[in-house]
């Protein structure tokens, strides 16, 4: 079975880093696919969907085109979590596992814990000066990377990044629109499902996490000093812990 990855708000398959590869060296794991949602990476000049449903329908309409046969196993992040919960419990005989890092989702926590308020300043400021690459990638770094290890080599590939698949200030809009517009369905995913959150993430309350995990009866595994962007800080530990998932499971 193939592993189907999906980021978050405004980002792309090459921000995933490392992981891919790492991932694909687990025992059995099979092809790993990272796909982009429209409106970023390979589809930017697209507009986006305000909508998590056709994104939904989007990423399935990629996978037949690539002639990846279901079912499939759904890593996923922030508003790509979002997309991966929906496909779970619209498309069930699609999806075997779903692994969601760092989400969020109405019903299961309030706005101030989905986006914590002391950002939005920062975040309004990130959307006066979009088109600005570096200082925008800086912020982005700083509100979501724990690790700084690597800051310089990080900020200037993600500028290369945006350079040469710029998102829109529209697309933005329209996906974060469409992350605020959604709410889970009553039905937890019928598949098995693995929740991974940063205990130190600075943008969104890992309690979002913590109440999914809760409502679903599902596992739950909690990094003790990562950010929001969990795939970034410690990639090596996400991959062991969907191992260790999948081998208990």
């Amino acid at each position: 079975m193939s592993w189907v990855l999906l980021r978050g708000l405004t980002r792309e398959a090459r921000h995933w880093g490392t992981l891919p590869q790492q991932l694909a060296a687990l025992p059995g794991a099979g092809q790993v696919v990272t796909l982009d949602l429209r409106g970023n990476g390979v589809f930017h000049a697209q507009p986006s969907p305000a909508c998590v449903r056709h994104m939904v329908d989007f990423a399935r309409r990629q996978l037949q085109a690539q002639g990846v046969a279901p079912p499939w196993q759904l890593l996923a992040m922030s508003l790509g979590g979002m997309v991966a919960t929906d496909w779970a419990q619209q498309h069930p005989q699609e999806v075997s596992r779903l692994v969601l890092i760092n989400t969020s989702m109405r019903p299961f926590s309030p706005i101030t814990q989905r986006l914590r308020p002391g950002n939005w300043p920062a975040l309004a400021l990130l959307a006066a000066r979009w088109h600005n690459a570096d200082p925008t990638e800086r912020t982005i770094h700083r509100l979501t990377c724990n690790n700084t290890s690597s800051r310089e080599a990080d900020i200037a590939a993600w500028v290369h990044i945006r350079q040469t698949a710029p998102v829109s200030t529209g697309n933005a809009g329209r996906q974060l629109l469409a992350a605020a517009r959604f709410s889970s369905g009553p039905q937890a995913p019928s598949c098995p499902t693995l929740l991974l959150s940063s205990n130190a993430d600075r943008l969104v309350n890992p309690r979002c996490s913590q109440r999914v995990a809760e409502a679903w009866q599902a596992a739950h595994q909690r990094h003790p000093w990562a950010g929001h962007d969990l795939p970034h800080d410690d990639a090596g530990w996400v991959c062991q812990r969907i191992g260790h998932w999948l081998a208990g499971s």
